[in-house]
């Protein structure tokens, strides 16, 4: 089992597959056409890359390109009100400082660069929508130069409203692991990083570095309070008036034995279509998560 891909909305496909394949040496590894929209998926694809060269949806480290036919929606990146929720996706690199150089030197646009605020080895650059990607540094080449092989597509971070709920829904129902869990009390807020592992795995004590090597990792993150405040809402989910705004639209996740994993959930979680019910991805299940984030439940012959 694999955390797939991330979807997002784009209002011009041809210059963010370009702006994705350009800035981080990824590939347009398929590209699926509906009645709809349009979707590009990109991912690191050179040998030496997880995966790499493997059907689709058997592999991690994906990210989906959309583009809706005849529509006028705008797309918002997810980190500002009234539409904040989704976050960001995070690329980890081999060099930090040696990939700033090189994402300058292409005109890429920095929301945050290293020499910015008080985290200096972290940096965050704008996709062509304005989605937030965050650049940290992994271990893979020590090189002083960059090494786009052992780049990785790291993680994905959405905001929740509950982090007992969030993570009784993706250990209990979807059968994650915890990573690690960073909190920061001085800023009031914590994050939970999740993904698969085996059974033997001891939980919630990996360091950044190995697991800056991952891909496909889901972040989760709590501001506090917000689990208690009867006023607050819940974050926004990309799930109505899509035909005047779009953004984040879901994460898939892959298993040898989908069927299983259905009806191990039942009636734990809310659906939204039921396997086989979508013509275009027939062996695909989309559900929703605590806070109405859209999941992706698909076979390993899904995509294909």
């Amino acid at each position: 089992m694999f955390t797939n891909h991330t979807c997002l909305h784009v209002s011009n496909l041809a210059k963010s597959v370009g702006w994705y394949t350009n800035t981080f040496a990824m590939k347009a590894i398929k590209q699926l056409e509906t009645a709809k929209y349009t979707s590009v998926f990109v991912a690191f694809d050179s040998v030496g890359h997880p995966h790499a060269g493997q059907p689709l949806a058997q592999r991690d480290g994906v990210v989906e390109l959309r583009e809706l036919k005849n529509s006028n929606a705008k797309v918002y990146d997810g980190n500002s009100e009234p539409y904040k929720g989704f976050g960001h996706l995070c690329v980890s690199v081999n060099n930090i400082a040696k990939a700033q150089e090189d994402f300058l030197a292409k005109g890429v646009n920095f929301k945050k660069r290293l020499q910015d605020g008080r985290q200096k080895n972290i940096a965050f650059i704008l996709d062509p929508d304005g989605y937030w990607v965050e650049l940290i540094e992994n271990a893979l080449d020590t090189a002083t130069t960059i090494n786009p092989i052992a780049y990785r597509m790291n993680h994905t971070m959405i905001r929740v409203k509950d982090p007992k709920v969030s993570l009784k829904f993706y250990r209990d129902l979807l059968g994650m692991k915890i990573f690690s869990t960073r909190d920061f009390p001085e800023a009031q807020f914590t994050l939970y990083f999740l993904g698969f592992e085996d059974d033997s795995y001891v939980e919630n004590k990996e360091q950044p570095m190995p697991q800056s090597a991952r891909q496909s990792i889901i972040e989760l993150t709590h501001n506090y309070g917000t689990e208690s405040d009867d006023s607050f809402a819940g974050y926004y989910v990309f799930d109505k008036d899509t035909d005047k705004v779009v953004g984040f639209d879901h994460i898939a996740v892959s298993y040898k034995d989908v069927k299983s994993v259905i009806d191990k959930i039942g009636d734990k979680a809310k659906w939204i279509t039921k396997f086989g019910e979508n013509p275009d991805l027939k062996e695909t299940a989309l559900l929703t998560d605590p806070d109405g984030y859209k999941i992706q439940l698909q076979s390993f012959d899904a995509l294909s």
